[in-house]
């Protein structure tokens, strides 16, 4: 199945931009920031929706808060007969796994790890490596967050400085 984009114009961009700064916004609001009715914005962003353009609404929380200390990106190199179906299935099950994906290079996938403290990281990564189809891991700590009002960073809200947000 291909999966094409759906036709948006300027409108759309800047209600998409205007949501991720606050998804919160009324339709009201985001209409009088891009010169639209509250109903006009509805609709459209009713169509976003069902094209999956806008797939969900979400709440952003600092993962400090949650006492989430520790955070690591793990590159996996598999065995050759590790579909990424079942790696897909593996990091399900380890809630400390915050992002999970398959990628080019010499890895297989990169997974991106939050923990308490550097011993609950090992007790994850061990677990990780107790799957048959896993050869090795190589793990990176991160040590600061270059970009601090990334989503990755655990910002309260996605930074539209810059236009990042009306990019396509």
């Amino acid at each position: 199945m291909t999966s094409k984009a759906a036709p948006f114009d300027d409108l759309d961009r800047k209600i998409m931009a205007a949501l991720i700064d606050n998804a919160r916004a009324s339709f009201a609001e985001i209409g009088a920031a891009v010169g639209l009715s509250s109903t006009a914005v509805k609709r459209r962003v009713d169509r976003l929706r069902e094209n999956n353009v806008i797939t969900g609404f979400t709440a952003t929380v600092r993962p400090a808060a949650l006492g989430w200390l520790t955070e690591a990106y793990v590159e996996v190199y598999c065995d050759s007969a590790a579909p990424p179906r079942r790696l897909a299935e593996v990091v399900r099950n380890h809630p400390e796994i915050a992002a999970a994906m398959t990628v080019t290079g010499g890895a297989d996938a990169l997974l991106h790890v939050r923990a308490t403290d550097v011993e609950h990281f090992e007790e994850v990564l061990e677990r990780i490596r107790t799957e048959p189809f896993i050869r090795k891991t190589i793990s990176y700590m991160v040590l600061s967050h270059l970009l601090p009002d990334s989503p990755e960073a655990g910002a309260s809200r996605p930074s539209t400085k810059g236009g990042a947000a009306n990019r396509p």
